[in-house]
């Protein structure tokens, strides 16, 4: 009988001295028929190992978070664009994204289309997941579609398991960025015409299909400056097809401020998301999930990496929020998924008031102040504790506060360095090393379970974002509109965007989806499809006067040397500078 490989040879590691192990990867062709569920199964299973390096490449690589400090694990590469070919998080995510391309693969080589609704809605789900693994193995590994995509080298199309597995096996080499791209495309629209038994948004659906071909023809849409009409047109296409299903609905601003607690299956706004559940997780791997970098909740996690100074300043830009216990006021209900570490002095046990600013420290390099408060009336005035040293004594440096809004608690400080400072009056924020600890929960709290997380792949929100920036590259600056403060408002009452044109759509729409669309492993690739530079000025270990343009070789990473050492035929490398 013929044997049928779980793991695609190109990303498994096969060498002469595992083939050995081979009858422990494989199973009859008769028992797949017969329980098809086992490999469509094992194909989800494998993006639960593919989402968290995936999560890790996608948004350490962005400006929406920071860390405490460099580190010696494999995806501070991601945050440093300090890019080698031998790191394990890419292996895992380069392995487990093939391993769920093959095993998809060969359940289509099996199940035959046509015998009935419930056997294509299972090839469905599997051209669905090999289509996605595609899109989102190319946008890592492959340059952005608008530079030259017929040159630039993509994945290798390896699709299931060569029929001449042990006689002679050469797979191919890197086919271009517009051929993978036409290959995800070509088995999304092959997903979306098969699925037609919704099985709850934890599953590949007729709506997930048509939610990740709006993404995928947005990113070939080209840049602001220069746009593709045709597959702008066909972004706008597919994300009406989702809009006006009917089955989708974007949640109301009080339930959308608790997002991140719902389970995918009570989450209506949910297209497709990866479901984790906790039996998966014992006592301390919750720490290694990907919200235990951003916060510790019950004793879980690391909370080692904080939101932005930058993304809290784009929360604040229509008015502080105010996250203090006792003065607990959201503005842009995005910010309900940060929770600064307020704490209370020991002493008294009272929280302590304090000034926050980023002030200049040294050339360059920017860090965040808390200076403590003293009250004499209604004149405010923050002290700079400078402790002492073996030749000094405690110094106090008084600085008089200039009202900016006194009802949000914004002042400005002229600081000793001739410069002046905005800032909030605050409480005091414990530290990790320099850093105040604004944590991030969005990847956190799923049933209100500690580190639990179910990665969403694809959600409403994002659909109108898609529409919105399509709309405007087609110069449909009025629908675009519509679309952006559809989003815009349900997070900030009243803070509708008056008028949408060609000199402002890029940053418009932009700040709407790094707002928006934050720790979900978009915002580096968003940055970068549409031609446009990322820096990152703000407190961080991270080199802060660097800018690192769409066209720099750290822009994609190197293909894992792993999976290069292991390929039965050449499989090029991408440029070293």
């Amino acid at each position: 009988m013929k044997k049928i490989l779980f793991v695609l040879l190109a990303a498994a590691s096969i060498t002469s001295c595992n083939i050995d192990r081979l009858p422990h990867n494989l199973m009859d062709s008769d028992v797949i028929a017969n329980n098809p569920d086992a490999m469509i199964n094992g194909a989800y299973a494998q993006l639960k190992a593919w989402s968290d390096p995936m999560h890790r490449a996608g948004e350490y690589a962005g400006d929406n978070m920071m860390i405490r400090g460099a580190s010696t694990d494999a995806f501070y590469e991601f945050i440093s664009y300090a890019r080698t070919p031998n790191n394990y998080r890419l292996a895992n995510f380069w392995d487990a994204g093939y391993k769920a391309i093959a095993q998809s693969s060969n359940v289509m080589k099996i199940i035959k289309e046509g015998e009935s609704a419930e056997k294509d809605n299972q090839l469905g789900e599997c051209y669905y997941i090999r289509g996605m693994m595609y899109f989102y193995l190319v946008r890592a590994y492959g340059r952005p579609y608008y530079q030259n995509p017929e040159t630039n080298l993509g994945l290798p199309i390896v699709n299931g398991t060569p029929d001449d597995v042990f006689d002679n096996l050469h797979l191919p080499d890197r086919s271009t960025v517009k051929e993978t791209y036409a290959q995800a495309i070509s088995d999304l629209k092959k997903a979306e015409s098969l699925l037609t038994i919704n099985k709850g948004n934890i599953y590949a659906s007729k709506g997930a299909a048509q939610a990740m071909l709006s993404r995928v023809y947005l990113y070939m849409s080209g840049t602001y400056q220069s746009p593709n009409a045709e597959y702008a047109r066909l972004s706008v296409e597919y994300a009406d097809k989702v809009i006006n299903s009917g089955s989708y609905s974007l949640l109301e601003r009080e339930r959308f401020m608790k997002y991140n607690t719902f389970t995918p299956e009570n989450n209506n706004e949910t297209i497709f998301a990866i479901k984790r559940v906790a039996s998966e997780f014992s006592g301390d791997d919750h720490y290694y999930g990907i919200g235990g970098m951003y916060s510790n909740i019950g004793g879980m996690g690391w909370g080692e990496m904080y939101a932005s100074a930058k993304y809290i300043d784009l929360l604040n830009e229509t008015g502080r929020n105010d996250w203090r216990p006792d003065n607990y006021r959201i503005v842009d209900a995005r910010a309900s998924f940060i929770e600064p570490t307020y704490a209370k002095d020991e002493k008294t046990g009272k929280y302590s008031e304090v000034f926050r600013f980023v002030k200049e420290d040294g050339v360059s390099t920017l860090n965040y102040a808390q200076f403590v408060i003293e009250r004499a009336g209604s004149t405010i005035t923050a002290v700079e504790v400078i402790p002492k040293t073996e030749t000094t004594a405690e110094q106090r440096v008084p600085y008089a506060l200039t009202v900016i809004n006194s009802n949000e608690g914004t002042y400005s400080i002229k600081y000793k360095d001739g410069k002046t400072y905005k800032g909030v009056l605050d409480y005091y924020i414990s530290l990790n090393r320099v850093y105040p600890q604004f944590y991030i929960t969005k990847c956190s709290k799923e049933g209100e379970n500690s580190q639990l997380h179910s990665p969403v792949i694809s959600r409403l929100g994002e659909i109108y974002l898609n529409r919105a920036e399509a709309q405007a590259k087609l110069g449909n600056y009025s629908a675009a509109l519509a679309d952006l403060n559809k989003i815009r408002t349900r997070s900030i009452a009243n803070g509708a965007y008056s008028s949408l044109n060609a000199s402002n759509a890029n940053k418009l729409i932009d700040k709407e989806r790094e707002l928006e669309l934050a720790f979900q492993a978009e915002r580096s690739y968003d940055v970068f499809r549409n031609g446009e530079a990322l820096t990152r000025q703000y407190p961080g270990p991270h080199n802060q006067s660097e800018v690192i343009a769409p066209t720099d070789f750290r822009v994609v990473y190197y293909i894992p040397q792993s999976a290069i050492n292991s390929y039965p035929g050449v499989l090029t490398q991408n440029p070293t500078q």
